[in-house]
């Protein structure tokens, strides 16, 4: 389930940054501060354990990082 939420998030960024550049930063801090938050806690485990818990949570916001990126990088390539 938060596969598919984190994949349907990261297309809208996409369009978002498609279309309107500057607005797409702010949808993207929106979407990465739940994650950042759910990987601080992840953190706290002990040892090894932590670095495991955080690592889906960090792939996902490099995930969603990414796709605002390649849509910003898209709409500078349009021949507009």
């Amino acid at each position: 389930m938060l596969i598919a939420a984190v994949i349907a998030f990261c297309v809208l960024v996409f369009v978002v940054a498609l279309v309107w550049p500057r607005l797409s930063h702010s949808v993207e801090r929106g979407g990465t501060k739940p994650l950042a938050m759910g990987g601080r806690a992840a953190g706290k485990a002990p040892g090894p354990l932590g670095r495991w818990l955080r690592k889906p949570f960090s792939k996902s916001q490099q995930a969603i990082h990414k796709s605002g990126s390649a849509g910003r990088e898209t709409h500078r390539k349009l021949p507009l």
